[in-house]
């Protein structure tokens, strides 16, 4: 029987192939009403993130570097979304 690996979309940079391996992880989702990326702060997601980065990044780039990428992402992605009501307002 053939089998194929599913392939990810084509992302143009590396900063949105990281974002997108964080999603596809789990780590970071889109706030629904604006768009902004949140983070879940899972660190059994992040972890899995981590290990998508070091076993399948995109051609041309080190492992290293995809992990980094996607940390770099992840530290500038906050828990709220900017543009939501603060919940103590």
């Amino acid at each position: 029987m053939l089998m194929t690996k599913e392939r990810r979309p084509a992302i143009r940079t590396l900063r949105g192939w990281a974002i997108n391996v964080l999603q596809e992880a789990g780590a970071i989702h889109e706030c629904e009403a604006h768009g902004w990326a949140k983070d879940l702060a899972d660190p059994h997601a992040r972890q899995r993130a981590i290990e998508i980065a070091r076993q399948d990044q995109p051609l041309g780039v080190s492992p290293e570097e995809a992990v980094a990428e996607v940390r770099d992402v992840l530290d500038s992605i906050g828990d709220t979304c900017p543009e939501c009501p603060s919940p103590l307002a």
